[in-house]
């Protein structure tokens, strides 16, 4: 082990005494400090992700790999929706917390799953236009007796825990502009802190904290520079003034995007808020800024002073980003012995595909190596930490195959880190894309605005001499040790793996798209249990203990943008009911799961007969505007309504719900502002010859 153990070995040496210590202490027990002294308690799960350090790590030791065969279901909760579940619970003395589909929050019984209260936000249905990957929540924040949860249409939210009526609520976004948030908040030093999302649609990012008693908003950090000519003193930033001599041409007008819609890390020691920065608006660094310029605070790692949000140093990631590489997946803090010496380091795997091992302290590089295939940089430059390029990254109008693609090597997905094996594990994939520059972008107010062709059409990608590279899709729970920067161990998974959790008991919990919870064995990575939950499990699992029982939970429900764009994933769930659930296991436990229901249905295609041309017209606009909700070549992800399914009733009011918003209500936006009724018509065509294609498909296998 070359991590620093000493605080977790004490911990787990008192873990039989405290699985044994009573748990049941009002919800309002507690002061400012508490989470900071998260380890002296830990059969609870008090923050995002356990600690302030993110590390996800259990010291728990009553489930180890030498009984894990003994695991078994003990309770599930039914959410009452059907929507993506994203989120981790917080466990805070016998109860449980958690967000779901539209930001409703729910209150549980942790020890039997009994629902306390639900609250529903009432996010306003047709907010989810400006959703790009499905309606989701990642997290509460849980202090003194109260619950803080972000709302999709971009309001903060203080709750009472004992029940769950609001306390108060403050709008953090402007809502003229697209933002949402999907992102857990958390509670730091009096303050509750959130970011937002939104930067494919063009806003301009920022991350705030606001009074937990009150509300009231005490500082704001801007991740891009607004209007020059407007100056930065009235933001208080020199930060601003910094950033702003990166970037170049008008980036202001359309947002610039880098939202911090995800990762945040703190140290009390060093008082230290981290937290990840996404992509660009739109994604071409060409386009975005076309004289150049690395554009900050874009794909960076930001420190500021939670106290007041001033900027500390950064860390960027991905200089002139321009391939949706983020860095706002899981920021870790974590003490490591390097060459010798102890070292205070922050470790992510953000989208581009390398692992950044950086000193905490102030943002220097310690070291960098890809952990998964990457064709778009040969290595990180140890002096300078900026990635060396391959000539053919940069892509126009030609196109490139580039890999990760935009979904990246490692996304939201929660990874987390064991101090006692000294491996991270990342819930990893290698995906490509196809990057084309679009001749023909215009900005567009309130639509995705990329800027450019996207999809995978081949996999055949450029490689470093300019020659032909196979580039296969693949899925893996990676172990990886941030000291020798390669892989302890690497499982394939069938698909899309989920959030991790790291035990002391040696194991290493992860849900999966195919609706497997499986445990492996820490150290090296044989599989030891599984679960088959039915549907979907993508959020973090957690561990926790009451009265000497210590418990494994996670939420279930497919969507997110995986689910709704469709592919494999979807296909795979074709005509299965999808639910949202809360389900927790405990040794020696019995009970059962309902599966989901199956729904046994045949086309009914319209005797809709277009020209080709019409109906090629459709296509491209289904896949401009209609594809990230209703699947890929009109294959429904199994979450959303699979349009080659509509009845004829549907068709019948298809221009009442695509023209006059007849759904709206339900989240199907009005596109009147975007198509006419010919192109709605145009778009019809093309499902209706999609639907007679799958009804012909599905009648050959059945005479066979």
């Amino acid at each position: 082990m070359r991590s620093d153990n000493s605080r977790y070995l004490a911990i787990i040496g008192l873990t039989g005494l405290l699985l044994a210590c009573d748990t049941t202490l009002p919800i309002m027990h507690g002061d400012d400090q508490r989470i900071t002294r998260a380890d002296t308690e830990p059969y609870n799960w008090l923050s995002h992700g356990r600690t302030y350090d993110e590390q996800r790590f259990s010291p728990l030791t009553r489930i180890t790999d030498a009984n894990i065969d003994r695991l078994g279901l003990t309770w599930y909760t039914e959410l009452n929706s059907n929507r993506g579940i994203e989120a981790t619970p917080i466990i805070v003395d016998g109860r449980m917390f958690v967000s779901g589909a539209w930001s409703i929050v729910h209150a549980i019984d942790a020890r039997n799953g009994n629902l306390l209260w639900s609250f529903d936000p009432e996010v306003p249905r047709e907010w989810s236009k400006y959703a790009c990957c499905d309606v989701v929540n990642r997290g509460v924040a849980v202090w003194q007796g109260r619950v803080f949860v972000g709302t999709l249409d971009g309001r903060l939210i203080a709750i009472d825990a004992a029940t769950g009526e609001r306390l108060w609520s403050t709008q953090t976004t402007d809502k003229t502009f697209p933002y949402t948030i999907t992102g857990a908040p958390r509670f730091i030093k009096g303050n509750v802190i959130i970011g937002n999302g939104g930067a494919d649609y063009g806003v301009r990012g920022y991350i705030s904290g606001y009074e937990a008693k009150t509300g009231q908003r005490k500082w704001r950090f801007f991740t891009v520079p607004g209007d020059p000519a407007k100056g930065f003193a009235a933001e208080g930033e020199s930060a601003m003034q910094m950033a702003a001599e990166t970037w170049s041409g008008e980036w202001w007008r359309t947002g610039g995007g880098g939202t911090a819609w995800n990762a945040m890390a703190f140290d009390p020691e060093l008082n230290l808020l981290y937290f990840g920065v996404g992509n660009g608006t739109p994604w071409s660094h060409k386009q975005r800024s076309p004289d150049g310029g690395d554009n900050l605070f874009l794909s960076s790692i930001v420190a500021i002073n939670p106290d007041n949000g001033k900027y500390v140093w950064h860390y960027q990631t991905t200089p002139g980003e321009s391939w949706n590489f983020s860095a706002a997946e899981s920021i870790i803090l974590a003490d490591l012995t390097i060459d010798g010496q102890p070292r205070k380091t922050l470790i992510q795997a953000p989208k581009n595909g390398f692992f950044y091992v950086l000193d905490r302290s102030n943002g220097e590089l310690i070291s960098a190596e890809p952990y998964v295939t990457v064709n778009w940089a040969s290595h990180i430059d140890p002096e300078s930490g900026r990635p060396v390029e391959h000539p053919f990254a940069r892509y126009g109008e030609e196109g490139r195959v580039i890999v990760p693609g935009a979904s990246g090597g490692h996304s939201w997905h929660p990874m987390s880190y064991s101090p006692l094996t000294g491996l991270a594990y990342i819930p990893a994939h290698d995906v490509p894309n196809t990057y084309r520059l679009n001749a023909d972008y215009e900005y567009r107010p309130g639509l995705q605005n990329t800027g450019i062709v996207e999809g995978i059409t081949s996999y055949d990608a450029l490689n470093p001499s300019g020659g032909k590279a196979k580039i296969r899709f693949g899925t893996y729970l990676i172990a990886w040790d941030p000291v020798t920067q390669q892989a302890a161990w690497k499982q394939s998974l069938p698909d899309l793996g989920g959030g991790t959790l790291a035990t002391a008991g040696n194991l290493v919990f992860q849900g999966t798209g195919a609706g497997k919870f499986v445990a492996y064995r820490a150290d090296d990575g044989e599989q030891l249990w599984s679960y088959d939950a039915g549907t979907s499990i993508m959020p973090g699992p957690v561990s926790y203990a009451i009265d000497g029982e210590q418990y494994i939970a996670v939420m279930l429900g497919r969507g997110g943008g995986s689910g709704l764009v469709g592919g494999m994933l979807g296909r795979r769930w074709q005509g299965v009911e999808n639910v949202n659930r809360v389900i927790a296991f405990k040794l020696d436990a019995r009970a059962t799961l309902p599966k989901p229901a199956r729904i046994m249905r045949l086309p009914e295609p319209p005797e809709i007969v277009a020209e080709t041309e019409v109906v090629q017209h459709g296509k491209t606009l289904y896949h401009e505007h209609c594809y990230v909700c209703h699947g890929l070549g009109a294959e429904g992800g199994g979450v959303l309504p699979d349009l080659r399914y509509a009845s004829a009733t549907v068709h019948a009011a298809w221009f009442d719900i695509v023209i006059d918003g007849l759904l709206a209500e339900r989240g199907m936006r009005s596109w009147a502002d975007v198509l006419d009724t010919r192109d709605a018509a145009a778009i019809q065509a093309y499902i209706a010859t999609e639907a007679r294609v799958l009804l012909k498909r599905i009648k050959r296998k059945q005479k066979k």
